[in-house]
């Protein structure tokens, strides 16, 4: 009896063990992620091959987020009985973190062609303020560290150029800003500088015009020297004899205010004695009468006011001389010419000779065109 029931107990763990493993054979395992995690994977390359994490750094973040978290829960249900795992939510993350790089893919491309028409843009614009610096601006009095600034920005454009062609817009988009806060600030002075200088033109214009008026009337020689345009204009019976280049003061914008000051005055002069070779340092010299009674009383209020210091002078021998032709304003105050045109305004001027100078014989408008 014992020995039957030992039979039928083990048949029947035989039987169980069998059906166990039958159970066990045909029990479908649950679906690997692989397929998913590997498609997400590919795509985050992609959008970050594209700069997605530049150009589109919100949904490139969520995308690598979720990969992130679909790697973390792949592992963790790993390490369940494998008959107890479950990877639906690991391939449902995983197909999010894939969508979301194909957006942000999507959007940084989008973003990268903004940035790219917005960067070529910024650059057109500095390069046009930049030319027109050049344009109007080169020789003008500008401070030495605004010339620097003016000159690094410059180099910027050029990097920022060469950012773009390799592809680089974010550093492009960075350098032509830095470019623009260097070189717009130095128009926006010397424009502003010019501006206020020029609302003595009228003044200017009663000047010279009083001035080849003298000429005509007197059927003698009259100069006016144009600070702007650098010239020096000789005129005889109120038409123009004779023009040259004139070198100035390094601050010859604006008029002459006090000694030391190295501009070259405005206002209405006269030759009052003659220099030959062996009495001036400068080859040969014409004397002013500076500062006439006008620049005097402005002088003597400018010191009342406060404007200029009381141990201020005005200054004095202001000339037109020759050594000129440098290229460049260098004289503390004088109007310098090169000797050879030295030679020929010495003969034709002689003492009381008007000499006026002015600012500009052309209005603004007509300046700002160049």
């Amino acid at each position: 009896m014992n020995k039957i029931w030992k039979h039928i107990l083990l048949i029947g763990l035989i039987t169980l063990f069998i059906t166990a493993t039958g159970l066990l054979l045909f029990y479908p395992l649950p679906d690997s992620p692989v397929s998913a995690v590997e498609n997400a994977r590919i795509k985050i390359y992609e959008a970050r091959s594209q700069n997605a994490g530049i150009y589109s750094d919100s949904l490139f973040r969520e995308a690598q987020k979720m990969y992130d978290s679909a790697m973390h829960k792949w592992q963790k249900e790993n390490e369940k009985f494998l008959y107890s795992r479950s990877f639906d939510s690991v391939s449902l993350l995983a197909n999010m973190a894939a969508q979301k790089a194909v957006e942000a893919l999507t959007d940084s491309k989008n973003n990268t062609l903004s940035l790219i028409a917005e960067a070529e843009k910024r650059i057109r614009e500095v390069k046009k303020t930049s030319e027109a610096l050049v344009r109007r601006f080169s020789d003008y009095p500008l401070a030495p560290g605004m010339r620097k600034n003016i000159s690094r920005g410059e180099i910027l454009i050029s990097e920022a150029r060469h950012a773009m062609e390799k592809g680089s817009v974010a550093e492009a988009c960075k350098m032509i800003t830095e470019a623009g806060q260097l070189i717009n600030p130095a128009y926006e002075y010397a424009d502003a500088n010019l501006r206020n200088w020029f609302r003595s033109y009228n003044q200017w214009k009663e000047w010279a015009d009083t001035t080849i008026e003298i000429s005509r009337n007197n059927g003698d020689y009259s100069i006016i020297v144009d600070k702007y345009s650098r010239k020096v204009i000789v005129y005889l019976k109120g038409e123009v004899r004779f023009t040259c280049r004139a070198e100035l003061g390094k601050n010859w914008v604006g008029d002459k205010r006090m000694l030391g000051d190295h501009s070259t005055p405005e206002g209405m002069y006269h030759i009052v004695k003659k220099f030959e070779s062996d009495s001036t340092q400068y080859y040969k010299a014409l004397l002013l009468n500076y500062p006439n009674k006008e620049d005097s009383v402005l002088f003597e209020s400018s010191v009342r006011r406060g404007i200029l210091p009381h141990s201020a002078s005005p200054g004095g021998l202001i000339e037109i001389h020759g050594n000129g032709g440098k290229g460049s304003d260098w004289t503390a105050g004088c109007i310098a010419v090169t000797n050879r045109e030295m030679d020929t305004l010495f003969s034709l001027a002689g003492i009381g000779t008007p000499v006026t100078i002015v600012g500009s014989m052309k209005e603004l408008r007509s300046v700002m065109i160049r």
